[in-house]
């Protein structure tokens, strides 16, 4: 599995892999030795599991890699733990190759991202949770397999908050520009910035002000938290 997720990514042209684990211990001495922008984790590895290792690499002052799971496994519980873990993304084993180059960018442009199939369960799990209380969950994003899974290193920069904790405590009335509400709407459709950017017509720049000032407003630490928001208020 470790190699067709080499030969996938390595084809894209802009990606390298740098290296690669075949157990949790592995990778979070992989990450510290390689410092890659990005990696993806699989969830049920030797020694130590991939929300494990996804906890430890996350929680490292000194790195700021983003972690996206791929797993074979569509189970709330890996879903939610990984994102209480930190990961950047979920993504399932089943997706294509354009998938999984495309999370691998996604991630190392700083943004999060979740697989299609279960992005409804995020949103539906915390929809029902009320605006003023602030929720973190488990389990989620990309892995690659049982056996281990790939580093991938990409020179491009990233934001290095990743996602760690669903939160979404913002007040019920938030007052947005107009703008504003245009990049959430379609943030809330799942679009990257440079998606956004193109329906929009402004600079890639000018979106991730936008995405900036938008999550700033609504209190939520990331895009997972502002694409649940959206759909609480009707925005999406």
């Amino acid at each position: 599995m470790r190699a067709g997720f080499r030969m996938i990514l390595e084809s894209a042209g802009d990606i390298t892999v740098v290296g690669e684990a075949s157990t949790g211990v592995e990778a979070v001495a992989a990450a510290s030795d390689l410092r890659p922008d990005v990696i993806c984790m699989d969830v049920q590895m030797p020694d130590m599991d991939g929300l494990e290792a996804t906890r430890r690499i996350v929680s490292d002052p000194s790195g700021d890699a983003a972690v996206v799971v791929v797993t074979t496994f569509d189970r709330d519980d890996y879903l939610f733990d990984a994102l209480a873990a930190g990961a950047s993304g979920f993504l399932l084993k089943n997706a294509g190759p354009e998938e999984l180059i495309s999370a691998v960018r996604v991630a190392a442009a700083g943004d999060a991202l979740l697989a299609p199939e279960v992005t409804r369960r995020v949103i539906a799990r915390f929809a029902a949770a009320p605006d003023a209380e602030a929720r973190s969950t488990p389990s989620l994003d990309p892995e690659t397999s049982s056996d281990g899974r790939d580093f991938s290193s990409r020179s491009q920069s990233r934001r290095a908050d990743g996602v760690s904790a669903v939160r979404v405590a913002a007040p019920p009335a938030v007052e947005l520009t107009e703008r504003e509400g245009e990049v959430l709407r379609l943030v809330a459709q799942a679009m990257s910035n440079a998606e956004i950017a193109q329906r929009l017509y402004i600079g890639e720049a000018t979106v991730k002000t936008h995405v900036s000032n938008v999550l700033q407003k609504l209190g939520a630490r990331d895009r997972v938290a502002a694409v649940v928001y959206a759909h609480r208020h009707g925005l999406a």
